[in-house]
Parts: structure tokens; C-alpha cells; sequence
């Protein structure tokens, strides 16, 4: 595990009443999604690795969608539940969340309800205006909700992350380390990258580091992990700036800047074929 550390924060939650109106097509977000289900059923389709999961979402179960996954949501009929959007605020650009494999579904413990319902009377402000993911997640409100979590008072801190612990600890010891490869230099490259990503990285810096050759190194990276050490480099600065897009007033470019790309446009460029929108479109559509 590259790090033990987990700063996690309530972005929004409450309870949502629907009545077949919560379908959305290709939900993709920085951060995780905990559900509780208490009436009807609902679906979500989700994609990972280039495999698709069908949950069915049914009461007194426990959901969790991890960030930077995409889904797809579907119900047609009364559906009830809790929800809590988890942000992680990564130690150094290290992600805890993106280090394992979660179960989507666990059934739910005797004390869960009782934590969802505590956390919403905890936190009233943070309700959704509305369910539809492309309105919700306005930015502004994104940074004014983080600010005044972070302005609270130390105990209303320590006991909503600590409600958060309590939810994620059954997901955490169901799952299963994300080993993206078996080499030990490849992984302490792909550590390293996610440590250093505002510095200067290339493939000369990486091959150093482990020790190998230039073009041996990006062969082993290639074959352990299925692209290149620039394509790694360049989707985790990507996911960092939708992160930081998200939940910070940063200016566009001292984004790109604080993330290594020296060229603004390039910047832009890339945001757009990844992602499929400007940095100022994903900000001002979330």
C-alpha cells in the first residue's frame, strides 16, 4: 500500500424520493458515491478496466461507487435512499481510493441506517438541489460546501469522518489491492509519478529510478500495465485536474501549471480528448 492515509469529506448527502425519474446515461465524477437503499429497486450499470457490472440497487444494502468510474443509472419505479458523495483530498496526489478493488454491494449492517440518517442531521446544508448529475454539482456550491465543512467546528469534523470511516471500513476489508503490475520497479514508478505530479517527470527521470534502461523500461511499463509510461502520466494528471477542477476556485491555468504542463493550450487540448469537455466546461458543468 503506498499510503495509509485517507482524508475524506462529505461533498453532499441526504435522501432522494424517486419515482422512475432517476435514470442518467455515462456518470463520471472525481469523487465516490455511498448509497443506502430503503424502498424499491433501481440499476446501476458500471464499467471498469473495459468490464461492465449490472447492481441491482435493493433495501438494506450498502453501494459504493468509486471516483473516476463510469455509470449508468437506471430505475423504473419508486425508489428510495441515502446518499453520501465521499471526496478524498489525496495526500501528495496519492489516492487511497484508487489503490484497491471495492465490492459494489454489501449488505447493509444493524447500525448503518442509524449513520447515513446521523450524518444528513449533521449536515443539512449539504442536501442535493437536485438528482440529475450534469445540475447538481455546480462548482461554486462545491467550494462553498467544502469550505464550510472544513470552518466547522473540530468535533462536528471528527464525528462526520468519523461516520465516513465507519461506512468505507466494510468495503475496505472486502477489498482487494489494485496491483496494476507484479515488477516492483513498475510499481514504484507509477508511486513515484503520483507523487511528483507538478514536477518535471520523463521517461529519463522514471528509467533512473528503476533502474533500467530507457527503452527497457518502457517496454516492462507497457507489458505490466498495458500503456506507456507518458499515457500514465498524463490520465493521472488529467484525473488530478477534474479533482481540483471540482473542488477548488483554482484558475484554470495555475491548474495546468501546478500539474506539470508548462503550455497552457496543450493543457486544454488534452483536458478535451480525455474527458471530452474544456476545463472550463467540466467546471462549469459539475
Amino acid at each position: 500500500m503506498t499510503s495509509q492515509k485517507l482524508n475524506v469529506y462529505a461533498l453532499w448527502c441526504g435522501y432522494a424520493i424517486h419515482d422512475a425519474d432517476w435514470n442518467w446515461k455515462n456518470v463520471r465524477s472525481p469523487f465516490g458515491r455511498l448509497y443506502y437503499v430503503t424502498k424499491g429497486e433501481a440499476q446501476v450499470t458500471v464499467t471498469v478496466g473495459g468490464k461492465t457490472h449490472m447492481v441491482k440497487l435493493t433495501p438494506e444494502h450498502l453501494y459504493f461507487i468509486p471516483p473516476f468510474v463510469t455509470h449508468n443509472d437506471s430505475c423504473d419505479g419508486h425508489f428510495e435512499h441515502f446518499y453520501i458523495h465521499v471526496y478524498e483530498n489525496p495526500d501528495e496526489g496519492v489516492s487511497l481510493l484508487e489503490q484497491f478493488d471495492f465490492p459494489f454491494e454489501l449488505p447493509a449492517s444493524s447500525t448503518d441506517r442509524g449513520l447515513f440518517e446521523r450524518l444528513c442531521r449533521m449536515n443539512p446544508f449539504l442536501t442535493l438541489p437536485a438528482s440529475n448529475p450534469s445540475t447538481y454539482d455546480d462548482h461554486d456550491t462545491l467550494v462553498r460546501n467544502i469550505r464550510a465543512t472544513l470552518a466547522r467546528p473540530f468535533a462536528d469534523k471528527l464525528e462526520s469522518r468519523g461516520i465516513l470511516f465507519q461506512l468505507l471500513a466494510p468495503f475496505f476489508r472486502s477489498a482487494t489491492p489494485r496491483i496494476v503490475s507484479t515488477d516492483d520497479r513498475v510499481q514504484n514508478a507509477i508511486a513515484y509519478i503520483r507523487h511528483h505530479l507538478g514536477d518535471k517527470l520523463s521517461i529519463d527521470i522514471l528509467s533512473t529510478e528503476a533502474c533500467l534502461s530507457k527503452d527497457h523500461f518502457i517496454r516492462l511499463f507497457r507489458k505490466e500495465t498495458g500503456e506507456t509510461p507518458a499515457q500514465c502520466i498524463i490520465m493521472r494528471r488529467i484525473e488530478m485536474a477534474q479533482l481540483l477542477l471540482v473542488t477548488t476556485d483554482m484558475p484554470v491555468k495555475a491548474i495546468a501549471d501546478r500539474l506539470g504542463f508548462s503550455d497552457p493550450s496543450y493543457f486544454c487540448r488534452t483536458f478535451h480528448r480525455i474527458v471530452g469537455s474544456t476545463p472550463q466546461q467540466y467546471r462549469d458543468t459539475m
